[in-house]
């Protein structure tokens, strides 16, 4: 029993196979992902990447959908792009956002006196509005990261979060 996942390389995108170095290129940028695991093969091909493998294990086979996938949001990254959008949300006291090259700094979260910061990826642009952080690039994992460090920066310590509901949040990812 074999598995075999094919992904389609939209127009735009090139896609080279060096060893085990995956190479995407397309308009917004480019990106690479070392693609090795025991018995998975990848062959690209003019128009599809195919991802396969003749084990039968369940590792190995989810290990194939999850290569797709990488190989998929690559192709999507590098034509289109990928934006997060987080919402600054607050009932006690005003937030207040400072964008200074790739930290953000967080002043007067639930009237602290001292500052929380996030680390924001290079590889990332991020545009501070008043109540909204839009976060764009081409990489899908490391703007989730990006995203996830600001929302974690928020969270509520010693304090009831069900009263307390301020913080940084996720509102849209595509």
């Amino acid at each position: 029993m074999a598995t075999v996942r094919s992904v389609s390389i939209p127009e735009g995108a090139n896609i080279e196979l060096d060893g085990t170095l995956l190479k995407v290129k397309g308009p917004k940028g480019e990106m690479e992902r070392n693609i090795r695991f025991p018995q998975i093969t990848v062959a690209v091909t003019d128009d599809e990447v195919k991802i396969s493998t003749a084990s039968d294990r369940k590792r190995i086979m989810a290990m194939v959908g999850t290569y797709a996938a990488h190989v998929n949001n690559m192709c999507i990254g590098v034509t289109e792009g990928f934006e997060y959008r987080l919402k600054v949300v607050y009932s006690h006291f005003p937030i207040q956002l400072k964008l200074t090259g790739n930290k953000l700094e967080i002043i007067n979260f639930l009237g602290e006196k001292k500052s929380r910061y996030a680390m924001i990826s290079e590889r990332i642009s991020a545009k501070v509005g008043n109540d909204e952080i839009i976060l764009a690039g081409i990489d899908k994992e490391i703007l989730g990261n990006s995203a996830a460090k600001i929302e974690h920066a928020t969270k509520i310590r010693k304090r009831d979060p069900r009263i307390f509901q301020d913080g940084i949040y996720i509102v849209q990812k595509g």
